[in-house]
């Protein structure tokens, strides 16, 4: 069995990146009833465009559905999948069994995919939504990959099983978090969550208002609820003989450079190890190595192996580790060898740089010359989502990503 990898998006840059750098299926959000309200996401016209250039790649779109629905959802979530049956994604990811009611009376030639907010964990759950029409069950992320095996056996082949296998951890049962709410008034489960934790707390004895004691797990510091991030790449021979039909990396607020990265990693190690356990486990450094050039927070297995310890959480800061910095993205080369990009980061004539391609490898490059689309030399790029043209040492090709060694991080 060979598994998708489906990999975020939050704007069609992001998605046409994630197709050429080796997804087979994107998973993006509209303008309203998913849960990442903080993400661009795509207008009607964008997920038209993405959807397009994801079918000529070969690659399938599916679209967030899932809220936690109130009352006042109701109507505009109607008119909303009206509006996607139009549109004709794969497959939708929803979670409120109203929402699943309400998709497959309107559009029931569309795929649904059951969300991990649904809090998934056996295979009797599995069972009702396969009876209902699901097509996919995205496994809760506290399940165990023993669990998994054991869910693949009681359902039926046609029932795909997702499961996630890099990226963020929530301190919530699979996501479904109430502290956002409490403290901020956002709702994670409109959307909206502020990563309360990631936060730094403390105790309020109720008598001492304002004497605040630092809680400490043990001496290294106080971010309790602060995990580290899932990272399965040593661990896909597993993941497969499970029976996951799915592999899902996390990050739909991600940059480009992040998903290009995840992508063409996973993508590598899951064609490495279906052409030979030896090959796979051979190119285990460079996987290693590359997985840990996007942002992260140190790495951990999450529950797969079993219950988390205090190893997996990280106790004295709440910040990422980075060792590359975005660039830009290749729209179009010049028939004079000129690079149009869309500048993300400050770079300089003069500095070298990578050009990181989609079938691994990576390519030193000088900067030679910068100029505007009006045809003005520059030397520098210092505004932030600035067109340029940029001559560089090495031509690269179109969609390839140009990025830089983090000096914080050196």
């Amino acid at each position: 069995m060979k598994p998708e990898l489906l990999i975020p998006a939050n704007n069609l840059e992001v998605l046409k990146t994630a197709v050429i750098f080796g997804a087979d299926a994107v998973y993006i959000g509209g303008e309203a009833f998913g849960l990442r309200a903080k993400a661009k996401n795509f207008s009607p016209a964008e997920m038209k465009e993405g959807i397009a250039f994801a079918h000529a790649h070969g690659a399938k779109v599916h679209v967030t559905v899932n809220i936690l629905a109130h009352n006042y959802d109701l109507e505009g979530a109607r008119q909303y999948l009206e509006e996607l049956k139009e549109i004709k994604p794969d497959a939708l990811i929803i979670a409120d069994p109203g929402l699943f009611t309400m998709a497959r009376e309107i559009c029931p030639e569309i795929e649904i995919h059951v969300s991990t907010q649904a809090n998934n964990t056996n295979y009797m759950t599995y069972l009702f939504w396969h009876k209902l029409g699901a097509k996919r069950v995205v496994s809760a992320r506290e399940l165990s990959l023993r669990e998994i095996a054991e869910i693949r056996q009681h359902i039926p082949d046609d029932l795909e099983i997702e499961s996630f296998i890099h990226g963020a951890m929530c301190i919530s049962y699979s996501g479904r978090c109430l502290l956002s709410s409490y403290f901020t008034g956002r709702d994670a489960n409109h959307g909206a969550c502020t990563h309360p934790c990631r936060w730094k707390y403390a105790v309020v004895e109720e008598k001492r208002p304002g004497e605040y004691l630092p809680v400490y797990e043990n001496e290294r510091g106080t971010y309790i609820f602060n995990s580290k991030d899932l990272c399965m790449i040593e661990h896909i021979p597993e993941m497969i003989r499970a029976g996951i039909n799915s592999f899902k990396i996390e990050g739909r607020m991600k940059t480009a450079l992040y998903v290009a990265t995840v992508a063409r990693t996973y993508r590598k190690a899951i064609d490495d190890y279906l052409e030979s356990e030896e090959k796979y486990l051979a190119n285990m450094d460079w996987y290693k190595s590359e997985i840990s050039k996007c942002t992260y927070r140190q790495f951990t297995t999450g529950f797969y192996f079993g219950k988390p310890d205090e190893n997996t959480q990280i106790y004295d800061n709440n910040t990422y580790i980075n060792e590359f910095i975005y660039l830009g993205w290749v729209e179009e080369v010049t028939e004079q060898g000129k690079v149009l990009f869309e500048q993300k980061n400050k770079f300089c004539v003069g500095d070298e740089i990578e050009i990181m391609k989609p079938d691994g490898t990576n390519v030193s490059a000088k900067v030679l010359a910068l100029e505007t689309e009006e045809g003005f030399s520059v030397d520098s790029c210092p505004h932030s989502r600035q067109r340029l043209y940029a001559t560089l040492s090495v031509v690269p090709e179109k969609y390839d990503l140009l990025r830089v060694e983090n000096p914080a991080e050196q």
